[in-house]
């Protein structure tokens, strides 16, 4: 139980973390001027903490525990999060894409390279602080 709640809480801050540098440089320079309209004015800030708490205990459920109970290598949870990564952000943009009108294709590439990186970044460092910190084989 101490190595899944270890490391849920580290993917969630590290997420958290390299996401809040992304969306501040990104939301303004990127997002906004592709999307217009279709951003809501207000921000809401009570989907977006629920979407960081089940992503990252998707994360450490489907991919991170498993691995560091196998002791896993790090190079495999840099794959694996990534995989997981592209397939949660995928379902999001391949979604909007069949079904909202005008939803850019630019987003939907840009969304999906980014989802791979962040969530592969996220699970490799991860992974490595657990092990660090819990000393596992």
């Amino acid at each position: 139980m101490k190595t899944f709640l270890s490391s849920y809480a580290a993917a969630l801050v590290i997420l958290l973390f390299l996401d809040a540098i992304w969306l501040s440089i990104m939301g303004k320079n990127f997002y906004r001027p592709q999307l217009g309209s279709l951003m809501a004015q207000e921000f809401n800030w009570v989907a977006a903490i629920l979407f960081y708490l089940i992503y990252a205990l998707g994360l450490t459920g489907l991919v991170l525990y498993p691995l560091l109970q196998a002791t896993g290598c790090p190079m495999k949870s840099l794959w694996m999060g990534a995989l997981f990564g592209l397939s949660a952000y995928a379902t999001y943009d391949l979604t909007n894409l069949a079904t909202l009108k005008n939803w850019p294709l630019l987003v939907v590439i840009v969304d999906l390279a980014w989802g791979t990186i962040l969530t592969g970044a996220s699970s490799f460092a991860t992974f490595i602080l657990i092990k660090h910190i819990l000393k596992l084989a």
